[in-house]
């Protein structure tokens, strides 16, 4: 395959490009899946279980089916079966990807509060939900377990976690003799709340059958990922099923596993033969899409005098479904974050009366690396060390987990351009002296990690070049808010030779060549591979096309040694001359051509190891007397392999920092023990940071070459700009204060010392 030529490369891809969605989403002219609308299309409302374990005893419809507009009421007692089990799965699998191998209204058994127990279809929305009001559901309540106190003493330890993936103990060395060789030990405690996604567009689905072919339009991460579990757990061939999901208002990982709604509304279709539409409400949210669920985390950390790490022990407590062993791995990446011969991490779950927790932006890593940086900086004050030379001194080139060399890294450089930019160095050695007015200011720094996720199977793109100069570039894929639209793009342009404004970037059309869900942070890297794939081909048919011919002046000339750029065709080093490609195209009277492509990624045992890693640093100020903690500058430096679009890569990363805010110091879902609810499932009690608490964000960058990961060598940036912050800022508050705070959200309570979460 030929390369792509360094000038064309240089003007296309890295540069900073507005999203291909950006101004159908600000101006409204985005249709979402809840806005499409068939002719004759109806709606159903869900109706949740009021209990949080138990049985329904009794469903009494007469109401309901009475109310002007109700079609049809569907539970248990009338819902046709599945075709097939649910299977948890991760969507880049390439399979049918359920969030949870339970799927609900197929028998009277209640397993978490907010379980769908009926299905209410009206002509509209509204009177589907006065149906829905007027359903009366009788329960048989039985005694629940939610939280970590209930579910400690049934605690157990999985032989795997995640869909089957990953091991329930990880481990090198000796840990007990680590730490007896070690000279501090330092032991902490954190808990962390549990957390839900709530992206901007809830869930929603639209199905409609035709001649016994199902479209679906579904708001989802992958439409690939969508069709192949509607399709299985339908029992129709993946032929029959089409999923569209042109525009999608964000996900955060709620989107990434296919769950209930879109199944429940291609059922209901089928019931009333009619297109239904079934928009998950804002509440429903809270126990329709998965969580990060609440975890309790107990590590050891040993190091001798000079800072080197001699053991690490890492113990993981949290609640999982019913059903399922899920938990993220927060164990992973802080095992192989550091130089530390001796390790030993453990998961313990225990079930609970909740749905199976899922995918949340930096899944593991933002939970497991807080308590990891943390318990660095607590070490750093041990030893008397500035935090970032104790990162410095347990730097690793190689991974070890497995002893594989990392296959680019980086993080040196982004310690060091991060000191620099933030003023580190100037910070004031001893906490809780630095002062603004009554506000007690601190610094804080912490590492960022994330793995580099590979698809599993072939990806596939099309690209197409028109005679009037203009190109397409196809794939399946969603594009949710990651900006992967403009990086299609401007990765085809580039392979062409063109500009990326001649390109047109289509997805979101399971009609499209297949890719898998973009989750993980390996969609950018494995749709772009795929564009490139095909646009290089595109390029060397053409090129094949002109030397061949002998109108053309590219005559015989040998095809590797012809360059393209500005829509031309010419030999390498030449200045002028050559042909454009719609010339050749017109000449061989084509309105077009078009090529495929599909790339291969890399197996597990391609002999590097692989990470996007960076260094982040926040400043805050504390209120000492209303509790008060605002973050008021925050920088990033990330080493991400190559950068495809400057633009949409800061701004993921923006936006990784920012919610590291929330994680930090405001979002917690919290459980209510007695009725085993969800106690703030809404928008107005479930906190977020608004524009008023984002502070001064930077992010840079220090790009790296990677050869391994890929042909365009990008490592992904969406989940790691999460990993991190957290931490540094909860350092950063140690220092203005000189209290630790272990535990997640920071409150105001416990910085007041009235909650738990602190120490001296």
């Amino acid at each position: 395959m030929s390369t792509v030529p360094h000038r064309a490369r240089a003007a296309q891809v890295g540069r900073p490009m507005d999203r291909a969605d950006g101004r159908a989403k600000v101006t409204g002219a985005a249709r979402y899946s809840a806005e499409y609308a068939p002719p004759g299309t109806v709606y159903a409302v869900l109706v949740g279980a009021r209990i949080a374990a138990g049985e329904v005893t009794g469903i009494d419809a007469r109401r309901a089916l009475r109310s002007d507009g109700v079609l049809a009421v569907l539970s248990h007692l009338n819902l046709p079966p599945l075709a097939a089990e649910p299977h948890l799965l991760p969507s880049l699998a390439g399979a049918a990807a359920s969030g949870q191998s339970f799927f609900p209204m197929r028998d009277a058994r209640v397993h978490y509060a907010g379980q769908p127990v009926a299905m209410v279809v009206a002509d509209t929305l509204e009177r589907a939900g006065h149906a829905a009001e007027l359903l009366e559901v009788s329960y048989r309540a039985e005694p629940h377990v939610t939280g970590l106190e209930q579910g400690r003493e049934h605690a157990y330890e999985p032989e795997r976690i995640f869909a089957g993936f990953l091991p329930g103990r990880i481990g090198r060395g000796d840990v007990d003799r680590g730490l007896a060789e070690a000279d501090t030990v330092v032991e902490t405690v954190h808990r962390l709340a549990a957390n839900h996604h709530n992206p901007i567009e809830p869930a929603a689905a639209t199905a409609q059958w035709q001649d016994g072919r199902l479209t679906v339009h579904d708001s989802t991460q992958g439409p690939t990922a969508t069709r192949l579990t509607v399709a299985e757990l339908l029992g129709l061939p993946p032929s029959q099923v089409r999923v569209l999901a042109p525009a999608v208002g964000g996900s955060f990982g709620s989107k990434a596993m296919v769950w209930s709604h879109p199944v429940l509304a291609a059922m209901a279709a089928r019931h009333v033969r009619a297109p239904v539409k079934l928009a998950v409400t804002r509440e429903q949210m809270f126990t329709a899409c998965g969580h990060r669920e609440e975890q309790e985390h107990r590590f050891t950390l040993g190091a001798r005098r000079d800072g080197t790490l001699t053991a690490m022990r890492h113990h993981k407590l949290s609640p999982t479904s019913p059903f399922d062993d899920w938990t993220e791995p927060s164990l992973e990446m802080p095992a192989r974050m550091y130089a530390c011969p001796n390790h030993e991490g453990v998961y313990r779950l225990f079930r609970a009366n909740t749905m199976t927790p899922a995918f949340m932006r930096a899944p593991g890593e933002a939970s497991g690396m807080f308590v990891l940086e943390t318990a660095m900086d607590e070490l750093a004050g041990e030893l008397g060390m500035d935090p970032v030379e104790l990162r410095l001194r347990n730097h690793c080139d190689d991974d070890p987990s497995t002893g594989l060399p990392w296959s680019s890294k980086g993080l040196r450089e982004c310690y060091a351009r991060g000191a620099e930019m933030f003023g580190w160095h100037d910070r004031a050695p001893v906490p809780g002296t630095r002062t603004d007015g009554h506000w007690l200011v601190g610094t804080g720094m912490a590492s960022a990690v994330y793995p580099v996720y590979q698809a599993m199977g072939p990806q596939r793109a099309r690209v197409r070049l028109y005679a009037d100069g203009r190109a397409t570039a196809e794939t399946a894929c969603a594009d949710f808010g990651t900006g992967v639209g403009a990086v299609m793009r401007q990765v085809a342009a580039a392979a062409l030779g063109i500009g990326a404004e001649q390109v047109e970037a289509r997805y979101g059309d399971t009609e499209l060549p297949t890719t898998v869900a973009a989750v993980g942070s390996a969609g950018t890297g494995a749709i772009a591979s795929a564009v490139h794939t095909a646009a290089s081909a595109l390029r060397e048919q053409m090129v094949a096309r002109a030397v061949a011919d002998p109108a053309s002046p590219l005559y015989g000339t040998d095809p590797g040694r012809v360059e393209a750029a500005g829509g031309r065709m010419f030999p390498q080093g030449g200045s002028g001359g050559g042909e454009a490609y719609t010339d050749v195209l017109r000449r061989h009277m084509m309105s077009d051509a078009e090529a495929l492509g599909a790339w291969d990624p890399p197996g597990a045992d391609g002999g590097y190891a692989a990470a996007t890693f960076g260094a982040q640093f926040a400043e805050v100020g504390v209120d000492p007397d209303l509790g008060l903690v605002r973050v008021r500058r925050m920088l990033g430096v990330f080493a991400p392999g190559r950068v495809l679009n400057a633009k949409t890569a800061r701004s993921q990363l923006m936006g990784g920092m920012l919610w590291g805010v929330g994680h930090a110091l405001l979002e917690a879902t919290r459980m209510d023990p007695g009725s085993g609810r969800w106690a703030n499932a809404s928008m107005g009690d479930y906190l977020l940071p608004v524009n008023a608490d984002a502070p001064e964000v930077r992010v840079e960058f220090a790009e790296v070459e990677d050869a391994v990961v890929n042909p365009l060598g990008a490592k992904g940036v969406g989940e790691v700009g999460v990993v991190g912050a957290s931490a540094a800022i909860a350092n950063a508050v140690h220092h203005a204060t000189g209290r630790r705070f272990r535990d997640l959200p920071i409150t105001i309570e416990a910085v007041l010392g009235r909650g738990q979460g602190a120490s001296a």
